[in-house]
């Protein structure tokens, strides 16, 4: 079996992935099969609640993405008495909610992008079946307890005794806050969360929360609204009493929900950080301080690991699962994933970090489109590109797996102006250059910035790794894009590689290519010489062609001067601006994957998804085939055997717009 030779196979290529990322791949040979870090069997329980129950959608479900314009009357509130109100008579707890609310999403994003980042690199994993699409839509919704806790914190202000003018600090209060979450709040949920495994409950309510087999940071508090009106009864004991006994205060407060944000969080993250030396300090930690393997297996075995936080009631009630410390040792232990394939990609514009499947999941998990909330939060993209000038090291951002094949996406901290620097030339390469070598340590088997991948190859002529820079995959993509019967087709754009390869298969087909510029002509002329068999045209007519291949250079003008009904089709990475509704547009060379590709959760740039550019595909044939050969710098690989491939593993072609809107 290919994967079970000694020598390491590493594809690497290099493409601008556009406004999410620039891709760059490797894939990589191991002989080493994956570790499951499970002891046990996974139990699969229903996906969603069979019988949904009263009160499982939240009130705002109907207002969508407006849903926080709910808010308003208390934030005005708050504003005006800013405004009009002595200084010494304003609320300061009325005043903290919202950056309260605040604090809490950005505490719960961190926590999101923490685990995605570890869970892709491997370290310390606990459970290795991926997610998909449906759990991330499930899940997008994470924010809806936080909006409602600030509701009811606005009310408890208002209408609460003693809920309003709190002081920043009481020691009493925070005494009386631990001791009530550790005594009340942890025995009554243990028993809750036992009831909601009961058939009845837990067929109509936890069953949501359950359809998550592989957790995220964000599946903590994925639960029908009726079940957080419970959850938020029990934690509202200990900050009920310390306000009501007059002893609370805001670091009370606003500390607990730290803490229940931060264990939450903590216990879903799918990766174990707890070190053991923490337990061997203090032994009794066990008992009431939970891991993520802990719960992690009440996620996978149902039936154990009911505790919220404090271990102790499990042990007391006899539901501690046997296998806890077992898989607790086994997850510390874990060493970073080794890959086959290592797809490189870099960041385009400033805003692309939140299209990352390590950014914003429901970003990531759509087709890339511009937002223009984004652009409030230009304070923390400014500070991440900052970072990425100090920080000039590849990181992982993605994993998936593709039958015995363990694939990962590295991301190099540069954006696409950068490449269009001939200063940052330099360092560019030697980044990427560096995540050569790394795949390459790891046991790991175009651009005219790198002459297509060549520039490695030649200067480490020793490499193991295999550079691809995908474009035979590419070429053969764009000629089963062209519709049956075409006899000609315009060539416009920047010519690359790809153009080159294509305009001689067609001519080679017989299919005439017609070109606008004399540059490109001669170019072409050059370079195909007798292969073009007189089938290489120069015109000055747009409306001859009802087929056009285009580069990123088309511009505007030429694009409007096409004939109606002309299908657009991009050799290029990056898509057409799309300013004909009376013409077709295909997109960037890709294909659908197969099922069998596993943890897809994330879209690659603007393409649908599931549908994967060639460039990526490309790399993760080299490995399935095990083709010993780089495709990089100016050559082209046998495009009927990369065709045949890539259909003979499942991959399948994307239909032509024109097909189907007829």
């Amino acid at each position: 079996m290919y994967l079970a030779t000694l020598e390491l196979e590493c594809t690497i290529y290099t493409t601008p992935y556009t406004t999410k990322q620039l891709s760059f791949i490797l894939v990589i040979r191991s002989p080493s099969k994956a570790i499951s870090s499970y002891p046990s069997k996974l139990v699969v329980h229903q996906s969603m609640a069979s019988e949904p129950g009263i009160l499982t959608d939240w009130p705002w479900k109907p207002l969508g993405s407006f849903k926080y314009i709910i808010l308003a009357p208390w934030i005005t509130e708050s504003m005006y008495s800013i405004i009009v109100g002595d200084e010494k008579g304003w609320d300061v707890f009325n005043l903290t909610i919202l950056p309260l609310m605040l604090w809490r999403m950005l505490h719960s994003q961190l926590w999101i992008s923490l685990s995605r980042y570890r869970t892709a690199k491997g370290t310390n994993r606990i459970v290795d079946k991926g997610i998909e699409f449906d759990q991330v839509d499930r899940e997008r919704n994470w924010d809806d307890q936080i909006l409602f806790n600030a509701i009811i914190f606005y009310l408890g202000n208002k209408y609460f005794p003693g809920g309003s003018h709190l002081p920043l600090w009481r020691t009493d209060g925070v005494v009386i806050t631990m001791l009530l979450h550790a005594g009340p709040v942890e025995f009554l949920y243990y028993w809750f969360h036992r009831a909601l495994h009961h058939h009845y409950l837990y067929s109509r309510y936890h069953s949501h929360h359950h359809s998550s087999i592989v957790t995220e940071p964000n599946t903590s508090v994925i639960h029908p609204f009726a079940e957080h009106i419970v959850y938020f009864a029990l934690f509202v004991i200990p900050v009920s009493t310390v306000v009501f006994t007059g002893t609370g205060s805001i670091i009370a407060i606003a500390g607990y929900v730290t803490y229940i944000d931060l264990m939450n969080n903590m216990g879903h993250c799918n990766f174990e950080l707890i070190p053991n030396w923490v337990f061997s300090i203090f032994p009794p930690l066990k008992y009431i301080m939970y891991t993520p393997s802990f719960h992690s297996l009440h996620h996978t075995q149902f039936r154990t690991n009911y505790s919220l936080f404090m271990p102790i009631y499990d042990y007391i009630y006899g539901t501690i699962d046997k296998s806890s410390d077992t898989l607790y040792e086994i997850s510390l232990q874990r060493k970073g994933e080794t890959p086959n394939v290592v797809h490189l990609m870099h960041l385009t514009t400033p805003e692309s970090i939140y299209h990352l499947r390590v950014g914003f999941p429901y970003l990531a998990s759509k087709p890339y489109s511009s937002a223009w909330y984004l652009w409030l939060l230009w304070p923390v993209t400014l500070w991440f590109m900052m970072l990425t000038r100090i920080y000039r090291r590849t990181f992982v951002v993605e994993r998936n797996r593709f039958h015995q094949l363990r694939l990962q996406t590295w991301a190099i901290p540069n954006f696409r102006v950068q490449y269009h620097l001939k200063w940052q030339k330099e360092s560019i390469n030697n980044m990427i250059e560096e995540a050569v070598l790394e795949a390459e340590e790891k046991g790991a088997s175009g651009k005219e910035l790198n002459r297509y991948g060549e520039v490695y190859v030649k200067k480490h002529p020793q490499l193991k790794v295999k550079l691809v820079d995908g474009s035979s995959l590419a070429v053969a993509v764009l000629l089963n894009s062209i519709p049956k019967g075409t006899t000609q087709v315009l060539l416009r754009g920047n010519l690359t590689k790809v153009a080159f390869a294509v305009a001689s298969s067609l001519c080679q087909k017989g299919i005439q290519v017609t070109v606008l510029h004399e540059d490109e002509y001669e170019k072409l002329d050059k370079s195909l010489g007798t292969k073009s068999e007189g089938k290489l045209v120069i015109s000055k007519s747009y409306s001859s062609c009802k087929v056009w291949l285009v580069g990123d250079d088309l511009t505007e003008e030429e694009q409007i001067k096409a004939n109606k009904g002309t299908l657009f089709i991009p050799f290029s990475q990056f898509p057409l601006k799309n300013l004909r509704k009376d013409c077709f547009y295909h997109t960037t060379p890709a294909m659908r994957t197969p099922k069998a590709l596993e943890n897809v959760d994330s879209c690659e740039n603007w393409l649908p998804r599931r549908v994967m550019s060639v460039w990526r595909i490309a790399g993760i044939l080299h490995a399935l085939e095990g083709w010993e050969e780089h495709e990089c710098g100016y050559t082209i690989s046998n495009i009927d055997k990369v065709w045949e491939a890539c259909l003979k593993h499942g991959f399948q072609a994307l239909t032509v717009p024109t097909q189907s809107k007829s």
